[in-house]
């Protein structure tokens, strides 16, 4: 069998894992079976392989390029016991792996700590999402991380006063403190994956009437100060807005092209030296929409097929509900049931038939037309799987590896 290769954005590979396919094979007949005379047969009784959870709107940072700013804060937070009801259903209806993160800052939950207890006590793989203010909370259960798991800090920046500007902490926390603290994290427990984050904000990009800081220049030096706190990675992605009058994510919206070709060539320049600063010695990762910004493909992103497959496979758990797609976060007609909707069995079959039907009417051609989607290519491939005359048999299986999606 093949390695997962590009692990980090290959949704498609990650569908064919060994421990996955078989879901894969059942969603596509049943798909197919859609199409055709049996259009009453039931979704497949399972549940995603992943899912994102927010476990708090909680968040002490006042970051202007958040993109849940409408939902954080709200004092809202999921119950322990009910995380773990859910996470008990999910993972015998084929749960693989949890990502901590979203809507507020994980680690201010009360119950943290459990939460990671319990979720790594089941075996499921773990992602942890933080800006860091918290490390220490990371550090006290870093010992139950696995090889597979991560930790990714949302920084954004490389000097202490872009740092301010970007994230605008409620506390004295320092980009040197957290720094400092991730590197006690990854001490601690030497196989976990570190993940710097950076989020790329250009000159002119404006959110709510306010300017945010731009960052670009700082690229390089963030790759540096990777580097010397023993992160594994550092990932560079664009900057995402809300839409107001949708609520959705948007890339490069409203941006006319010769300012756009000027952003890209700013970001390609300064990418080039933060690679070069890496020097084989720390992985560069970009996401799946800046490289399709490098090579001017935002608007294939943005062009999706009618449905969208990776809802089926993914869904995102928060305080206010649960929804089909991490963009839709917070979004009503993205949404498939409240909170509790995987808290026991009849719950559960309450939100698969929601779910069934949000994949048979959820327009995504028309839905997603703004969003440069992270799953662009992995819906197509499933799209023209299911109309093609290909035996299911013949998807090709490949080793078990990643399962974050």
């Amino acid at each position: 069998m093949k390695k997962l290769k590009h692990k980090e954005h290959d949704f498609g590979s990650k569908l064919r894992q060994s421990s996955v396919i078989e879901r894969l094979k059942q969603y596509i007949t049943w798909r197919r079976n859609m199409e055709t005379a049996d259009a009453d047969r039931a979704l497949p009784n399972l549940g995603p392989i992943s899912i994102n959870l927010d476990l708090t709107s909680a968040c002490n940072f006042a970051c202007p390029h958040c993109v849940d700013s409408t939902i954080i804060n709200t004092g809202e937070s999921l119950k322990l016991e009910e995380i773990k009801l859910s996470i008990d259903i999910l993972k015998a209806r084929g749960l693989l792996s949890v990502i901590l993160l979203g809507g507020g800052e994980p680690t201010l939950h009360k119950d943290f700590g459990e939460i990671v207890n319990y979720i790594k006590s089941l075996g499921l793989q773990l992602g942890i999402v933080t800006n860091g203010s918290k490390l220490g909370r990371v550090e006290r259960v870093a010992h139950l991380l696995e090889k597979q798991d991560w930790v990714r800090l949302s920084l954004d920046a490389a000097s202490q006063e872009t740092f301010s500007k970007l994230h605008r902490p409620k506390t004295d926390v320092t980009l040197l403190e957290i720094l400092r603290r991730a590197r006690e994290v990854k001490l601690r427990n030497p196989n976990i994956l570190l993940g710097y984050s950076f989020v790329i904000v250009w000159e002119g990009l404006i959110l709510n009437e306010n300017p945010l800081c731009p960052n670009i220049h700082e690229m390089p030096e963030a790759v540096r100060l990777a580097r010397k706190y023993g992160f594994d990675y550092i990932s560079f992605k664009p900057c995402l807005i809300r839409l107001q009058e949708s609520q959705k994510e948007s890339l490069l919206d409203s941006i006319d092209r010769k300012r756009e070709q000027r952003i890209i060539e700013d970001i390609r320049i300064n990418l080039h030296k933060a690679k070069r600063v890496a020097e084989n010695n720390i992985k560069v990762l970009e996401s799946v929409n800046l490289r399709a910004m490098m090579d001017n493909r935002v608007h294939e992103l943005k062009r999706q097929p009618e449905i969208c497959h990776m809802q089926f496979f993914n869904t995102v758990v928060t305080p206010s509900g649960i929804f089909h797609c991490p963009a839709f976060r917070g979004v009503e007609n993205a949404k498939i049931s409240e909170s509790d909707g995987y808290v026991g069995k009849e719950r559960f079959d309450e939100t698969l038939q929601n779910l069934a039907h949000s994949i048979s009417t959820f327009n995504a051609t028309k839905e997603c037309k703004a969003v440069g989607c992270f799953y662009h290519h992995v819906n197509w491939w499933v799209e023209k799987f299911i109309h093609s005359d290909t035996s299911v048999d013949e998807i090709e299986k490949i080793e078990n590896d990643n399962f974050f999606l």
